[in-house]
């Protein structure tokens, strides 16, 4: 099997004994489904107004992602309101 770099690097970190298994994985994977479904349930509609140009943009961005662009937008969107989107220092 060929892998990547970043794959192998992956597989020497596992084969050296860098992962260690938790205690409760159970509770643990069940805490993150109960997040991954919160975050991702979309229960509210809302309408924007963009230029075109930023809409294409987003368009763009989406198809080199695999993503829908509203599934893109709604992300960005999630990312700051909960303060994990890093702001690009301008010069």
């Amino acid at each position: 099997m060929k892998l990547d770099k970043d794959e192998q690097a992956l597989l020497q970190s596992l084969e050296s004994g860098e992962w260690k298994s938790i205690d409760n994985l159970e509770s643990e994977i069940e805490q993150h489904r109960l997040a991954a479904k919160n975050t991702l349930k979309k229960d509210q509609r809302i309408n924007i107004r963009l230029s075109a140009n930023d809409l294409e943009l987003l368009k763009t961005n989406a198809v080199e992602l695999g993503l829908p662009y509203q599934t893109l937008v709604s992300s960005v969107l999630h990312q700051y309101v909960s303060g994990s989107l890093i702001q690009k220092s301008v010069r």
